[in-house]
């Protein structure tokens, strides 16, 4: 039985990555939503998590990997909370989460600005049954972490 779960474990976490970055891209380019600065970096572990489980898959003896996959989602976690936190009010917004570019007074500058225009990390564009997308990813990101850790305790007990 555990084999069979050695064997799905890392294509499993693939496929939810996939989902989760197919389903960012679909709604910032299929719907129009822009995505924020922090909705951009909040990619960044779920493309990280990709190569660790390419490698975890062909490399399954070491454990290394699945340690990596942890640090992964507890970053992605922290970085979502971070963000629901803007969201919420709990935590300031940093400097580049706001659009200030739009304070400039030579016309050829605001055009520009207009053109790589970004939405603030507070303001939520888009919801999904209620919950912002950065709710989503918190929930998704604390949800892999505990299935990685599950793992990686049935691996130590194997």
């Amino acid at each position: 039985m555990l084999d069979r779960i050695n064997n799905f474990f890392y294509p499993f976490i693939s496929l939810i990555c996939i989902f989760t970055i197919l389903s960012a891209l679909y709604i910032e380019h299929i719907l129009s939503i822009p995505a924020c600065k922090l909705c951009l970096y909040q990619r960044i572990p779920y493309i990280f998590s990709l190569i660790i489980c390419f490698f975890g898959y062909f490399f399954q003896k070491n454990k290394f990997w699945i340690h990596i996959l942890i640090l992964t989602f507890l970053s992605s976690t922290i970085l979502s909370g971070y963000h629901l936190g803007i969201e919420n009010n709990i935590f300031k917004e940093y400097s580049g989460c706001t659009n200030e570019s739009l304070n400039t007074i030579e016309k050829e500058e605001i055009l520009k600005s207009l053109n790589t225009f970004l939405p603030n990390c507070k303001d939520i564009n888009f919801k999904i049954f209620g919950l912002s997308l950065a709710t989503i990813n918190f929930i998704f990101s604390i949800a892999l972490t505990i299935i990685t850790f599950k793992y990686l305790h049935n691996e130590k007990n194997r």
